[in-house]
């Protein structure tokens, strides 16, 4: 009786806990809101300098149907993109695993290239392959890509070596040690490197848009800057960290049940 009396103290803690990790962000929140909407009013703060955040969700109202429309765009950048890069990533790391030259090769290079600032490559893609969709397509390729890459490749360089000498001894070929043990013991940094690039997608889609385009949230955005209306710059910002925590969402939810999947 005690035991079970232990263990439901436990739980409510437990919960307790965890409904104070949910609140107490929530009600710091919706105090700077607060906060924000009574300085505005009462210093009587003009909107090109400074919206209240009142009229800012107004635009989601009286706007909709145009921020839709380059939301889905910029949506639809990122998510091609961020495909196309985690393609590519497997493909090279496995590659790179098999052939221990090919990662000694390119290693380096690939690292060079992401000490190279986003805002100098962009401009080059919209100058190469115009003012589509396809240069933002490669922008979030090309950041997304190296994120993943260097966590598959750690997590399948960092295999405990009791479990490598097993499939040895088992006389386990490399394409079975690797189907069977290296590309499962992977999938923790894999998903590590997914989150991160998830983060990037939608940013790099939209500086992309930015620098150069005809459609999306970073055009909306500076059309937006250029009229003085930054309420829809709050309008669109805000959407931009909505879609960059969907998929950082969506990649936790696949993470749970391919981890589940190979940890039966």
């Amino acid at each position: 009786m005690r035991r079970l009396e232990d263990y439901l103290l436990r739980t409510n803690l437990e919960i307790r806990d965890r409904y104070k990790d949910i609140i107490y962000p929530i009600a710091v929140f919706v105090a700077i809101i607060i906060i924000w909407q009574a300085i505005v009013v009462c210093m009587d703060i003009p909107g090109y300098l400074l919206p209240a955040p009142s009229d800012i969700v107004s635009v989601f109202f009286t706007d909709t149907e145009n921020l839709m429309k380059h939301a889905w765009i910029t949506t639809y950048e990122a998510v091609t993109g961020f495909f196309i890069a985690v393609v590519i990533s497997i493909l090279i790391g496995i590659v790179m695993d098999f052939i221990p030259i090919v990662r000694k090769s390119l290693y380096p290079l690939m690292l060079t290239t992401q000490m190279i600032p986003t805002i100098t490559i962009a401009p080059l893609l919209v100058i190469w392959f115009g003012f589509g969709m396809l240069p933002k397509v490669l922008m979030v390729t090309l950041t997304c890509f190296f994120p993943i890459l260097i966590s598959f490749v750690d997590g399948l360089e960092n295999i405990d070596k009791d479990y490598l000498n097993l499939f040895k001894t088992m006389k386990a070929g490399k394409i079975d040690t690797f189907r069977h043990l290296k590309f499962p013991m992977s999938m923790e940094k894999f998903f590590s490197g997914l989150k991160i690039s998830a983060t990037y997608a939608v940013m790099a889609a939209t500086v992309a848009e930015w620098l150069g385009g005809t459609e999306g949230l970073g055009v909306y955005m500076l059309r937006s800057k250029k009229a003085y209306a930054l309420d829809k710059v709050f309008a669109s910002t805000i959407l931009i960290v909505i879609l960059s925590l969907i998929f950082v969402g969506i990649v936790h939810l696949v993470r749970k049940s391919v981890l589940k999947k190979y940890n039966k």
